[in-house]
């Protein structure tokens, strides 16, 4: 028999960590679990604090074995075949809420979780907003997620542009791709996300040089571009939106005071 309180101490992992793990399992919030700490544990529950536990300890995203992360305040259902949501990228969205063209015709290009899309689209209800990721599993997680918190969002799978109708012509385009170079430490950190939604095995710069002329073929009326990076790519990704006739894009930074974001808005 194990309490509340003999299971916390039992644990080595984070106090963090083992109180969201409680609180998934259990229902207890943080008070009450130390209100009622002596409260004798199931077997059930004992056997699934161990599981989820073992596999944090293991090296497993704390999001994906409790199924949700919280973007901009709201929970998103994760799962491995979607990155889980960073709050770096909430920088980004509040960028897009204030800019994007009142009731404009948006799309999320690798939308993942949809977390950006669905946000978008909850945030701006006057907005018409598309998303599409190559992925059918993300895409059903794109999908139970603008569900679950009713945002109309429409859902299209293929690469960048690609699904579209081409009768759509966006005035707006967003984006946060796989930017991590292929030789970057860090992806050892990242091995349960998706690798492909992390990495283009290249130099990290292969979604925008595919995008852009894209975005000039496809959107010509296009007022908006909106794409995330990496910390030290703006310069390049700056590079790239000028060599494809979009002059005057800038970079923004995110809460970390690094240079997250690049957009460029039609004079």
């Amino acid at each position: 028999m194990t309490t509340v309180r003999e299971w916390l101490l039992s644990s080595s992992l984070d106090s963090i960590d083992k109180s969201f793990i409680l609180e998934h399992v259990c229902g207890m919030n943080k008070a009450a679990q130390l209100i009622h700490g002596d409260r004798v544990l199931s077997s059930d529950e004992a056997h699934k604090l161990n599981d989820i536990a073992k596999k944090r300890s293991e090296g497993v995203p704390l999001p994906y074995l409790l199924g949700t992360q919280e973007f901009f305040g709201r929970p998103f259902l994760v799962n491995p075949s979607v990155l889980i949501p960073r709050p770096d990228t909430e920088c980004l969205v509040e960028w897009l809420i204030e800019h994007l063209p009142k009731n404009g015709l948006v799309c999320d290009l690798g939308t993942g979780s949809g977390c950006i899309a669905a946000t978008v689209a909850l945030e701006r209800p006057d907005l018409t907003v598309w998303a599409s990721d190559l992925s059918g599993s993300a895409l059903n997680v794109a999908k139970a997620n603008c569900k679950a918190l009713g945002a109309e969002v429409k859902l299209v799978q293929g690469p960048w542009l690609d699904p579209y109708p081409a009768e759509l012509s966006f005035d707006a385009v967003i984006s946060n791709p796989p930017y991590i170079e292929g030789d970057d430490k860090h992806l050892d950190a990242l091995r349960f996300e998706p690798r492909s939604a992390l990495t283009d095995e290249s130099d990290g710069l292969i979604a925008y040089r595919s995008i852009l002329p894209q975005i000039k073929r496809k959107a010509p009326e296009v007022q908006v571009i909106a794409f995330e990076h990496g910390w030290n790519q703006g310069e390049a990704v700056r590079g790239i939106f000028e060599e494809n006739g979009f002059k005057g894009a800038s970079t923004f930074r995110d809460y970390g005071n690094n240079p997250r974001f690049t957009a460029w808005l039609k004079a």
